[in-house]
């Protein structure tokens, strides 16, 4: 009998000891939000004590039993508010407790649930503000100075690149169309799929690198971009070509999300603004780059080469493949660059991120000429955010963390900054492909009104062997005539006679005959297809050896091609004193300000537009738009930047440069498509799109003078 009492007695006091340590495991996991690491050290020579904790975490819950006095080991974890009734350690229940206080003891229970919740929210926000200003401490220890100026340039190079890759497409495009007999929606397709590529790279990219980091990211997304730069200057087919500019374009989509965002975590706050504002510089440099490059290489036709008439390896695969240039010198230099130590610290890599900043201190005050100052930071952040580092280690932590950024806390930032993301590159993209075309259009209306016509003529006996250009003929007569080693361009032949003829080695664009009669004539070495002739009527005619290539609707001549490539160069030199005056107003008058101001006077630049009637004058407005609009850009990009938290700022980044991407084609496909016909709905859309985005812009909150959160 006594045996067996025993036994009950150890049973109910196994059972208890369950009991206990499930709730003190509960009771285990609400603390660790509260206080898991915090550090007692102190800095010397500064203060930057922040936090102050009794012990380490690895004795979390011994620190937690030793708390309160009064309590037994078998309370261990429980604190005043959770006091457990005195018998429940041997497995006794409570005398009030039942079925019927089950449900009311649930509803405290998620009751209580919720006030941890917000507690942990409140405080979770609270060390988080305190953590962001030690750094910002320690980044004003580390000072501006040579590490970040290397740093800029280094970044500066990857920006370029982006920039180079906006040309490309549309500066081969004159050239390619021959090599691979594009067609109107073939060119149309080249020329969208580069931002295309671009909107995918930013998402992925963008997402990536709060997972692996910054400079890990951008090194990949820089590889691919120079690997396909590389494959589509030797590729011969248009679609492979269409695939590697693709490619390419997903490479590089990574570039600006990523190097905003790598620099400004090192950058104190007097100095980001404006630093953020110069570096924006290079992508003007990028275009410019691109221009010249053109200018220099495409119309020297004497760089190519070919290997019969398979492949073929002209001047503009010449500039493709320079253009490739500084992607791969980003990389060679970014190779010697460290981490963002604000990325190892929100991922629990505490002493990496403490010798990056360390160089940044040392490196600095050696090139200030004062290597004996010492990094008087002893130790980081040890908990910066241990929650953010828990979370990572999931599987599907990139889809999580996009999703963070729709979270309550940052859903109206993100709708606002998508539309404001989207206006502004719906009216500047569309506009800045619209003026390029519209100056083609006022070309081709100004070479079409100096067409020469010529009516019932009369030749015999004659050699044309120089340049036939921009004539119509009607009702001629060519008896015996020769037409040897010539070009025709933009001619045609209507209801004529060619009798006896003889054309030899006959180069053509935009040339036909329509309704014409052929007698004893010879076609040899030339391009002058049957597909020229238009319901012509050919008797004892001869086509020999006819010309490999493509049916060309036109060729730009090269006077033509240079001048794409000066207003090119123009209109990228015109947004030098923009930046100029954003970056060194940014931190004065605040980014809202300098968003807002430049989007209305974009908008008002706008209607203009209208008095733009000739190419000189619609090359100055291209001009004067883009100069102005970029300041906007600056802002825009400082402002997404400061928005957002460290373990969610390339996500949302990458995010809305995706979206920009995607309202730049949008923008493009609508705007061209009014090209010729009227100028009012371009410049009304544009107008009412940049009206919008000033408005919502501030609706936004100021980020001047707040540390990085």
């Amino acid at each position: 009998m006594e045996t067996s009492e025993v036994a009950y007695g150890r049973s109910d006091f196994v059972r208890g000891a369950k009991d206990i340590a499930k709730v003190a495991k509960k009771q285990v996991g609400k603390k660790m939000g509260r206080g898991v690491d915090k550090m007692t050290d102190e800095y010397t020579k500064r203060s930057y004590k922040r936090f102050e904790e009794e012990d380490d975490d690895e004795d979390y819950g011994g620190a937690r039993a030793n708390d309160d006095e009064g309590h037994s080991d078998s309370t261990e974890g429980h604190d005043e508010d959770d006091e457990i009734y005195e018998g429940e350690y041997q497995g006794i229940p409570r005398a009030d407790s039942g079925k019927a206080s089950g449900t009311d003891g649930a509803t405290d229970a998620q009751a209580q649930q919720f006030r941890d919740l917000s507690a942990y929210e409140s405080e979770r926000r609270k060390d988080q503000d305190e953590l962001a200003e030690q750094y910002e401490t320690i980044l004003q220890e580390c000072g501006h100075g040579k590490f970040q100026w290397t740093l800029y340039f280094v970044l500066g190079l990857a920006l370029m690149a982006d920039g180079v890759e906006i040309f490309v497409v549309g500066f081969v495009l004159p050239s390619a169309e021959k090599d691979m007999c594009l067609s109107e929606p073939n060119k149309g397709m080249l020329g969208l799929i580069v931002y295309l590529g671009m909107m995918v790279g930013a998402f992925v990219w963008g997402c990536l690198a709060d997972r692996i980091g910054r400079r890990q990211t951008l090194l990949i997304s820089l590889s691919i971009n120079s690997v396909f730069a590389f494959f589509s200057s030797f590729v011969q087919g248009y679609v492979s070509f269409l695939f590697c500019r693709l490619a390419s374009g997903v490479g590089i989509g990574g570039s600006i999300p990523i190097v905003f965002s790598y620099y400004s975590e090192f950058l104190a706050q007097e100095k980001r603004g404006e630093h953020l504002s110069w570096l924006c510089m290079f992508w003007m440099i990028g275009g410019i780059y691109a221009s010249a490059m053109a200018w220099a290489i495409i119309p020297h036709y004497g760089w190519s080469f070919q290997m019969g008439s398979a492949y073929q390896f002209h001047s503009w695969r010449v500039f493709v493949l320079v253009c490739a240039l500084p992607s791969v010198a980003a990389i060679s230099a970014l190779t010697m660059m460290p981490e963002s130590p604000r990325f190892f610290l929100e991922n629990g890599k505490h002493d990496e991120a403490w010798m990056i900043l360390k160089q940044v201190h040392d490196t600095n005050m050696r090139a200030k000429g004062y290597p004996e100052r010492v990094f008087s930071v002893r130790h980081t952040m040890r908990c910066f955010t241990c929650v953010s580092v828990c979370r990572r280690t999931c599987l599907h932590s990139v889809w999580r963390n996009f999703q963070a950024v729709f979270s309550p806390e940052y859903r109206r930032t993100t709708y606002m900054m998508m539309a404001v993301w989207f206006s502004m590159s719906f009216s500047y993209y569309g506009l800045t492909v619209w003026f390029p075309d519209m100056i083609k259009y006022l070309q081709k209306q100004d070479y079409a009104s100096r067409t020469k016509f010529f009516a019932k003529e009369k030749v015999e006996h004659v050699t044309f062997n120089f340049t036939l250009e921009n004539q119509v003929h009607r009702q001629g007569e060519y008896f015996n005539d020769k037409f040897m080693n010539l070009k025709m361009r933009s001619m045609v032949f209507e209801d004529s006679l060619f009798e006896e003829c003889y054309f030899e080695d006959i180069t053509s664009s935009n040339t036909f005959f329509k309704n014409c009669t052929f007698i004893a004539t010879l076609f040899y070495n030339t391009d002058l297809f049957k597909y020229r002739l238009v319901n012509c009527k050919l008797f004892n005619s001869t086509f020999l050896h006819n010309k490999e290539g493509c049916l060309l609707s036109d060729v730009s001549d090269e006077n033509n091609a240079y001048m794409v490539y000066f207003v090119s160069f123009l209109g990228t030199l015109a947004v030098l004193p923009g930046n100029i005056v954003s970056a060194l107003l940014m931190d004065k008058i605040g980014r809202l300000r300098m968003l807002a101001g430049s989007s209305v006077i974009s908008c008002i630049s706008c209607f203009f537009l209208s008095f733009g009637n000739s190419e000189s004058a619609m090359i100055a407005l291209l001009c004067l738009f883009g100069g102005i609009s970029i300041a906007s850009w600056n802002a825009l990009d400082v402002l997404t930047v400061e928005l957002y938290p460290s373990d969610k700022r390339t996500t949302a980044f990458g995010f809305l440069n995706a979206l920009c991407k995607l309202a730049a084609v949008l923008g493009i496909s609508i705007f061209t498509s009014f090209v010729g016909i009227t100028k009012a709905v371009p410049i009304l859309f544009a107008s009412g799109a940049l009206a919008v985005g000033s408005f919502l812009a501030l609706k936004l909150p100021e980020t001047r003078g707040q540390v990085l959160k």
